[in-house]
């Protein structure tokens, strides 16, 4: 009687197909990567879009954009802390906006008689909105607020060394909040009559990563949710374009050993904010997208309009950003640093070409 044969795999074909199948693996994980960030990409664009759309609905009831700061104490004071409060942080410029963004509840708990830290805002302040953070974003937890902080940041304008608070949204302050730094020209509320650049040409908010607390050095993973001392000052309204520059340069030009001075408050509570202490959720135009946050030397410690407060993000190669149209569009790292300039201001007669950017 034959004896039957036995058919299977000799040990080089199954590792052939092993090694077959770890190739195709090796190929396909970069590609699912590339499709998960595209779908949060979108999503990203999704949630400015909704911003943007609050903030024209606000201009459509109110004639104005939504204060970057919206309520002060007495004549020269913010509110003071209660409870235990950290500090005096009026009710933000995303507050305004809940109405507006099917979250009427929490706009009705907020009470404008208080900070966004003490207790009459609790309720206010410790609810996290999904639409304030981008799905991007790596961290699971925020700053201080750890469950109500945020990504999305708010438009304060260029280098103060072209002009203080030239963005759209601004503080409300006047004379009389001594101490507030909005005391400069270009301070208050206002319209689209205001935005003559063109609304098509000018930012109104664009994301910013929040802070991990961790130990950061430029270029450092944790780099661009840090913010470093510059050695040159650029408080003085109107020194010109050639010291705008020269703030630039010396924040790019920092040594890569350079340990941050400060990292605990960029994106620390979307319903606070404080003119002293922008980077709770607002930026500036100053250094391009995805660079480090760089402190000029006259200026706060914690953040004030002629600090280089950057937008950032996890997303390759750039930042989403909305315009004062209510259109989202993409900026690159490599956009030209007038060009951001000039997408940072509401009126400086700046021109930018359709394809700047």
């Amino acid at each position: 009687m034959p004896a039957r044969s036995r058919r299977g795999f000799t040990l080089i074909e199954l590792l052939v197909v092993i090694a077959i199948i770890a190739v195709l693996i090796a190929l396909l994980l970069p590609a699912v990567q590339a499709a998960r960030e595209a779908a949060r990409r979108v999503q990203c664009v999704n949630n400015l879009k909704q911003l943007g759309l609050g903030v024209q609905n606000y201009l459509s009831t109110n004639n104005s954009f939504p204060p970057l700061i919206a309520n002060f104490g007495a004549p020269g004071t913010f509110f003071a802390p209660i409870n235990g409060g950290a500090g005096p942080w009026p009710l933000s410029w995303a507050v305004a906006l809940m109405p507006f963004m099917e979250q009427s509840q929490l706009f009705n708990a907020a009470n404008y008689s208080f900070g966004a830290q003490d207790g009459p805002n609790s309720t206010l302040s410790y609810n996290r909105v999904n639409s304030l953070i981008c799905p991007s974003e790596s961290m699971a937890i925020g700053p201080i607020f750890t469950r109500s902080w945020c990504n999305y940041a708010a438009n304060f304008g260029g280098p103060a060394a072209l002009a203080s608070w030239s963005g759209p949204i601004v503080p409300m302050g006047d004379s009389n909040q001594g101490a507030c730094f909005c005391v400069l020209q270009g301070r208050g509320t206002f319209g689209m009559e205001a935005i003559t650049d063109g609304t098509s040409n000018t930012c109104a908010m664009s994301e910013r990563l929040a802070s991990n607390n961790g130990y950061a050095t430029p270029g450092s993973p944790n780099g661009k949710r840090a913010a470093f001392q510059a050695s040159v000052s650029t408080t003085t309204p109107g020194a010109g374009g050639a010291v705008a520059l020269m703030f630039v340069q010396a924040c790019m030009g920092l040594p890569a050993g350079t340990v941050a001075s400060d990292n605990v408050y960029s994106g620390s509570v979307w319903s606070g904010s404080h003119s002293g202490t922008l980077r709770f959720n607002s930026y500036s135009h100053v250094l391009t997208p995805n660079n480090i946050t760089c402190i000029d030397q006259g200026g706060s410690p914690v953040g004030d309009y002629s600090d280089a407060i950057t937008a950032t993000s996890n997303h390759s190669g750039g930042v989403n950003a909305g315009f004062c149209d209510g259109s989202v569009h993409f900026i690159k790292d490599s956009v030209n640093v007038q060009t951001w300039w000039a997408l940072g201001s509401r009126g400086n007669g700046e021109v930018i070409s359709s394809d700047a950017y």
